[in-house]
């Protein structure tokens, strides 16, 4: 019977059996801006930082004042 020459780590053989595999992220676009961003994440479009299609943060007038 075949024995192995060195031990395999747990942690490199829970690798190969496993079928979990990572995907792509999804990706949304914004209503208001059409700009694409990750799902649940805020993002930047020209100087505002936007959630859900509502400005959360304007740096703009933030710099003005």
């Amino acid at each position: 019977m075949a024995h192995p020459k060195r031990k395999i780590s747990k942690t490199r053989r829970n690798k190969r059996r496993t079928h979990y595999k990572a995907s792509t992220p999804q990706i949304a676009t914004c209503s208001s801006t059409g700009e694409t961003h990750l799902y649940h994440r805020a993002h930047w479009h020209e100087g505002k930082l936007y959630y859900r299609g509502k400005v959360l943060i304007d740096n703009i007038e933030a710099a003005e004042a």
